[in-house]
């Protein structure tokens, strides 16, 4: 079954954790590149099972943080 398209204007809405998909709709980068960088430490993120989770608020405060750097 198919998970209805997520609107990125209600992700500030949302309750409880985002996965893989949620994340990059909300920073508009691939899911690939949300994997990599969880498993590189660089996002941060929760592991349930064989399962990453993101929480909101972490990835609000990893945007907050990473505006400030020019690389």
């Amino acid at each position: 079954m198919r998970r209805p398209t997520m609107d990125t204007d209600n992700l500030e809405q949302e309750e409880g954790l985002w996965d893989a998909n949620d994340v990059a709709r909300f920073l508009k980068a691939s899911r690939s590149w949300v994997y990599q960088r969880a498993q590189a430490g660089q996002l941060p993120c929760v592991k349930i099972g064989g399962l990453l989770r993101f929480e909101p608020a972490a990835i609000r405060a990893f945007i907050r943080g990473q505006g400030t750097k020019i690389r």
